[in-house]
């Protein structure tokens, strides 16, 4: 039998059909991953899930630290803290009190709640940071995390923005979740209430937002994939 008329190795069909297969499979998701661009990694939205929640969980932590830090600083009596009422720029907001209840309301009210709340808090902790870094009782290492603070809640909310997109693109969702992240948005979000609260107040409000919006993304993210660590 001649070179020309030599039979082809049913391996190397296979070979050939895996590699083809592979490769084309990793075309589907990269044009789902890009939206046209080059050069991102797909990402499963499980994954995004994970990333937000570890983030809210880093910038609940740092709120901690913070509200702590200012009592030892600003209010070193036990019996003053206990008369401060919270007057919380948030209230107006309704959010789902307890587990049950965030695990009852529409997924896509739960995720406005959790937007609603990073989106309220974007000028309170800029100007916020602006104040202690002018005491100078508060140390320079407390001022950073406040400005930390400031940084996490942007980042957050563009996350979340990310993980939004992704559940409208797969059908998860609607296309009409997630406006709240635009900067018409972000303009009409801008409340003066939260320049009545004193600094006290305002950390302790945080503290109590920041893990509310931990506890929602992981409720979020056991509703919506559960067969990834719920």
């Amino acid at each position: 039998m001649s070179a020309h008329n030599r039979p082809v190795s049913p391996v190397f069909v296979v070979l050939v059909c895996l590699a083809f297969c592979s490769r084309l499979s990793s075309m589907k998701a990269a044009s789902i991953c890009t939206n046209g661009q080059t050069g991102c990694h797909f990402i499963s939205l499980a994954n995004l899930f994970d990333r937000v929640i570890q983030h809210s969980a880093r910038m609940h932590g740092i709120s901690n630290d913070l509200h702590s830090e200012f009592e030892l600083y600003f209010l070193p009596s036990k019996n003053q803290i206990g008369r401060v009422s919270h007057n919380c720029h948030t209230s107006t907001i309704l959010t789902p009190n307890g587990k049950e209840n965030a695990q009852r309301i529409a997924r896509e009210e739960l995720t406005e709640v959790i937007l609603k709340l990073l989106v309220a808090w974007r000028d309170p902790l800029w100007h916020f940071h602006q104040d202690m870094a002018q005491h100078h009782e508060f140390n320079n290492f407390s001022s950073n995390k406040s400005l930390e603070m400031s940084d996490m809640v942007h980042e957050l909310r563009k996350g979340v923005q990310k993980v939004v997109e992704k559940m409208q693109m797969l059908g998860i969702i609607s296309p009409s979740i997630g406006n709240l992240g635009t900067p018409e948005a972000l303009l009409a979000s801008d409340s003066a209430e939260w320049r009545l609260m004193n600094d006290y107040d305002l950390l302790y409000c945080f503290r109590r937002d920041s893990n509310k919006i931990q506890h929602y993304l992981k409720i979020l993210k056991c509703r919506i994939v559960p067969e990834h660590g719920c």
